[in-house]
């Protein structure tokens, strides 16, 4: 006989995986099934006129279960873990209010993870190092050098520098500016043990396997770019969202500002793209792989995805 008290933590199905994994048609049918509402956990997918290129729901998608967290930002603004962690869990509370289910779903591991631990604390951001650094970085790659900031940062805080992939930019600004105002983001990062867990989670992570899933993306990016993609970062470009904004240095986005500016071709971006896209499928499956509650599961096993959730909502 089981002696250990109720776990009385609101829940929350969390589905996720590498892009192209076929999260969207499962979470929804989640949704459908057991009474729930998604919250989106995609960085992109907060943008406003973002849509083909971040695989947003098609409208008619949206229509079959309430989505949270699509479309609330316009694409200049800028939109991080800790606004999402607010926006996000108040989401959850109104979902759980109305006695519903909450499905988190997108690849952002970060939004996943501060959704469900919280956030770590840090220095207060500082614009104009922020810049100094961007510059620094653009000259560096013009050197020949685009992993010197990197490297940097593996001599103040090696730990960071470790868990930090050399072409992400924005986090390794993030932690030598956390280090120039005095801290060590690893050490911020274990201070804190993401020990604020108040929901009560099954982490599913989809994944039909290498190779099925780079066919998967060759498919998408050549899909998005038959649907429109290069008209709609045209459209974009018209509003006055240039090409220097984080958000359209997304995947997909940045590809096309090129073939905008009449210097690349589609056929030749594509490539890039898909490219691209798989290399950034590999580090998705890597933070995954560092996720030890993560339960892995071939989109084909949609049956065993829908016990498990049954299994997790059942009343105690």
């Amino acid at each position: 006989m089981n002696s250990d008290p109720p776990d009385n933590r609101p829940p929350v199905v969390v589905v996720t995986g590498p892009t192209a994994s076929g999260k969207t048609p499962f979470a929804i049918e989640i949704a459908r099934r057991f009474d729930g509402e998604i919250v989106n956990a995609d960085s992109m997918q907060v943008y406003r006129w973002l849509d083909i290129g971040t695989a947003k729901a098609s409208p008619a998608q949206q229509a079959e279960v309430p989505h949270h967290l699509l479309d609330i930002v316009a694409p200049d603004i800028a939109y991080n873990a800790a606004r999402f962690l607010e926006d996000a869990r108040g989401a959850a509370a109104r979902i759980h209010g109305r006695g519903k289910l909450v499905v988190l779903t997108g690849g952002t591991g970060l939004y996943i993870r501060v959704f469900l631990e919280g956030v770590v604390g840090g220095a207060a951001p500082d614009p104009e190092f922020r810049e100094t650094l961007e510059r620094e970085h653009a000259r560096a790659v013009e050197a020949g050098e685009p992993d010197r900031l990197h490297r940097r940062l593996a001599t103040v805080d090696p730990d960071a520098a470790e868990r930090i992939h050399p072409n992400d930019l924005r986090r390794t600004i993030r932690a030598l500016e956390i280090a120039r105002q005095g801290g060590i983001a690893s050490e911020r990062r274990r201070a804190h043990g993401f020990g604020d867990r108040p929901y009560r989670a099954l982490h599913l992570a989809l994944d039909p396997g290498r190779e099925v899933l780079n066919e998967r993306i060759d498919r998408r990016c050549s899909e998005m770019i038959e649907t429109g993609l290069l008209q709609e970062v045209r459209d974009l470009r018209a509003r006055g969202y240039g090409p220097e904004l984080q958000s359209m240095q997304s995947i997909g986005y940045r590809h096309m500002q090129p073939v905008v500016a009449g210097s690349d071709t589609l056929a030749n971006v594509l490539l890039a793209m898909q490219r691209d896209t798989r290399r950034f499928a590999r580090r998705q499956r890597t933070w995954l792989r560092g996720v030890p509650e993560c339960v892995w599961l071939d989109p084909a096993e949609a049956e065993r995805g829908r016990e498990l959730v049954a299994a997790f909502t059942r009343p105690a």
